[in-house]
């Protein structure tokens, strides 16, 4: 009796180290803007990028600017509800940005648990484009 309780101790001690170690294929990834601007030079369509950029901000924040290359703006709260809208296959590369990067990453999360398998948040977004002196589309 003593030696099955300590086995099955040791079989959840073991299963829980191993669970914690275990990281999702579904999750989304951070992107610096250096490396979405490294992307963007690539060439202004999806195939020659080879991504989707997503600024998840206001409709009314993007009419003000938004990165030159972005391909859609969907509201970050309507990602869910819209993302059929955005054409890709669960197999495409997603980059989404906002305003700071919170919004992004709510977005990002929200793409990934929809099944999408490579989706990258833009670190500060917005914030960290413009501080990095890179221009802004109207």
């Amino acid at each position: 009796m003593v030696l099955r309780v300590t086995l099955t101790l040791l079989t959840l001690c073991l299963l829980s180290v191993i669970s914690s170690n275990y990281v999702s294929a579904e999750q989304s990834y951070q992107l610096s803007v250096q490396q979405l601007r490294t992307g963007m030079t690539k060439g202004p369509s999806i195939s020659q990028k080879g991504f989707i950029l997503i600024d998840v901000r206001s409709t009314e924040e993007h009419t003000k600017g938004f990165i030159p290359g972005t391909d859609l703006n969907i509201d970050f709260r309507e990602i869910k509800a819209r993302h059929r809208d955005i054409g890709a296959q669960m197999e495409d590369h997603l980059v989404v940005y906002c305003q700071s990067g919170h919004r992004s990453n709510i977005a990002a999360k929200t793409l990934t648990d929809l099944g999408y398998r490579h989706v990258y948040s833009v670190t500060g977004s917005m914030e960290a484009w413009v501080a990095a002196g890179y221009p802004l589309e109207k």
